[in-house]
């Protein structure tokens, strides 16, 4: 089942989600900002503003989950006009930022992760993997730019739709099988094996 706002409210506060904001937010100091907080039956999360990598090009190289180079991704400027702070992601790029809010999922509730509709109609589309029963830490955001035009990427503002569905309690969480991408801290991390 699918949880309501009511529930997410009493588990962010019990420490599902820091920090909490407990009302969907339009507008900050009388500026639109791309809507983050709780929604009727999910929480849109935020993207920080500390650390967005894109990935480059480097002649000769493969990128490879198994054996991954640092090299292949770097650091994104934070820019900031009157609009907000934001990241640059080029036009037909893939970039990874990092969730604002930590959270601490119980052990009986898996996290479907699912790009706002403002991004995906400029032809930026996130594509996060859930966040499984019992998992903790500072999600990484991926972001790809589908578009041919460069695309601002708000930091700070909504990135990400939480949504959460309860099972029964699973034999082995994250938490408990010691999972490769437990307790993130807000900062990109990037592919492990």
């Amino acid at each position: 089942m699918i949880k309501n706002d009511k529930w997410i409210a009493e588990q962010a506060v019990a420490g599902m989600i820091s920090p909490f904001v407990p009302r969907l937010v339009r507008e900050v100091d009388e500026h639109p900002v791309l809507s983050f907080g709780l929604s009727s039956f999910g929480y849109d999360i935020r993207l920080s503003g500390k650390d967005f990598r894109i990935f480059k090009h480097i002649p000769g190289t493969v990128v490879d989950p198994k054996a991954f180079s640092e090299r292949n991704v770097e650091s994104q400027d934070l820019h900031e006009d009157e609009k907000g702070r934001y990241f640059i992601l080029p036009s037909h790029s893939y970039g990874l930022g990092v969730a604002l809010e930590c959270l601490a999922v119980p052990e009986d509730i898996s996290v479907l992760c699912i790009g706002k509709s403002t991004y995906a109609r400029i032809g930026c589309i996130a594509n996060l993997t859930p966040a499984e029963a019992g998992w903790r830490g500072h999600l990484t955001l991926e972001i790809s730019n589908s578009s041919h035009a460069d695309c601002r990427i708000y930091a700070e503002e909504g990135i990400v739709q939480l949504l959460f569905f309860e099972g029964e309690p699973c034999e082995t969480s994250y938490d408990t099988r010691a999972g490769k991408y437990q307790d993130q801290a807000e900062e990109v991390t990037l592919p492990r094996i």
